[in-house]
């Protein structure tokens, strides 16, 4: 029973489309407070991590259709037809940014707002899951002394910092002028991209 609320806590964490806390802090919270087997909880976690991510990047064409201009959805568009392009180079992408202690959500906010396929992205994202949720779980288990520790730990300097850099990309996702970058080689904004 335990585990099934270790899957919907995970899935749920990387559903949101806004930067939370990560997946591997509900399975280390998971671990120590119901003495869980840690492999089991990592396999589940992760699967529900990437089915999160995975419908995540199906709703987000949706919303953005509702909240952004149509110049900007098209440029996005524009970049997710580049990416799709090249299999191993998007796969190497998204496997190395993944293995970052970034968070994930600009990545898959920016394939659902390129329209890109979600299916080419979740592989290798779920590879790069098992590895680096595995190191942190296994050594958050040792390091964590109690529970409130990882609550300190995710509102962390280091937690905070993360999460100003996963917006910054956000950000750049959203105001820059792609289609000029990647056509022109000329760096534009456009902030004005809500409806």
């Amino acid at each position: 029973m335990w585990y099934l609320a270790v899957f919907i806590a995970c899935l749920l964490v990387d559903l949101i489309p806004i930067i939370g806390p990560p997946a591997w802090t509900a399975m280390v919270f998971f671990v120590m407070k119901f003495d869980l087997n840690i492999w089991i909880v990592l396999l589940v976690g992760v699967l529900g991590s990437a089915i999160g991510r995975y419908l995540m990047s199906l709703y987000i064409p949706k919303l953005s259709d509702k909240i952004l201009k149509r110049q900007k959805r098209e440029d996005l568009e524009f970049l997710g037809k580049k990416l799709n392009r090249s299999r191993w180079k998007s796969w190497t992408f998204v496997l190395l940014y993944t293995l970052t202690p970034l968070p994930t959500t600009p990545l898959f906010t920016a394939a659902g707002m390129a329209r890109m396929n979600p299916l080419r992205i979740v592989p290798p994202f779920l590879i790069a899951k098992l590895v680096s949720d595995a190191i942190m779980v296994v050594t958050g288990r040792y390091a964590v002394s109690s529970l409130s520790d990882i609550i300190h730990g995710t509102f962390s300097i280091k937690g905070i910092i993360t999460v100003v850099i996963g917006l910054l990309l956000l950000a750049a996702l959203l105001f820059v002028d792609w289609r000029a970058l990647l056509q022109q080689k000329k760096l534009r904004f456009h902030l004005h991209v809500w409806k």
